[in-house]
């Protein structure tokens, strides 16, 4: 399967406290978040995979980081802009076709892409999502009547659960979600692209369920030890 992956690494990342990027911060396995990222989507997709990182803050650690693997787009606005723009920028300069994207703090196991690929082989737009309770932090989502995503933020009341960071985007749809980012406001989650595409242009977007597979978005200290406690499971 060739790939385009696009993941989202130009932040601050300032809630974790670390001097580094996020996507830099070790994990217990002795990788760092970046890093396993990038060894799941090469033993999952192999070398065809086209990766390209969205960088922005101390971005000569992230290219050090991920040179042998990767290639880079730059936010230079990443001290004044979100995911909305940074996602902008590697969508307008990826090759053609379908896209998957990730953002760079999000921590999982191996078989989670494995589950997705039926799902990226219908060349259907979807938001990967788990069923669990979450927190008022997490981006959450509700479904319209036929069973699509209908709202997608922080924001959303009685939401369903939690979108937890990784997407993929059909080729046919990328037009009107370019469309729909570059219209968002420059402090805007990429989340607020797909909302309008979704309410303006009848964008339909699929919630996959991967609650079975363990996942984390790295926000905060108890985040993280959470992440490090998927290896420790994985092994044991």
């Amino acid at each position: 399967m060739s790939l385009n992956v696009v993941i989202l690494a130009a932040g601050m990342g300032t809630r974790l406290g670390r001097p580094h990027p996020k996507p830099l911060t070790p994990l217990s396995d002795g990788r760092s978040i970046l890093r396993q990222q990038l060894d799941h989507l090469r033993d999952e997709f192999g070398s065809e995979v086209h990766v390209t990182v969205v960088v922005g803050f101390k971005m000569d650690l992230i290219m050090e980081a991920a040179a042998a693997d990767a290639a880079f787009v730059y936010n230079e606005l990443y001290d004044q802009t979100n995911t909305s723009k940074s996602l902008l920028k590697a969508l307008t300069l990826a090759p053609p076709g379908d896209v998957m994207w990730l953002n760079g703090d999000v921590v999982f196991v191996p078989g989670l892409l494995a589950s997705l690929r039926a799902h990226m082989a219908a060349g259907h737009t979807f938001v990967a999502v788990n069923t669990e309770s979450v927190a008022d932090e997490e981006i959450k989502y509700t479904l319209d009547g036929d069973g699509f995503v209908k709202d997608l933020s922080k924001q959303v009341v009685g939401g369903l659960g939690e979108a937890v960071g990784i997407n993929f985007l059909a080729a046919a749809d990328r037009p009107v979600f370019i469309r729909h980012l570059a219209a968002c406001e420059d402090q805007d989650y990429f989340e607020r692209g797909l909302e309008t595409a979704i309410a303006e242009d009848g964008l339909r977007v699929a919630a996959v369920d991967i609650s079975e597979y363990d996942c984390v978005e790295v926000d905060f200290e108890p985040d993280l030890a959470r992440a490090n406690a998927l290896h420790h499971r994985a092994v044991s």
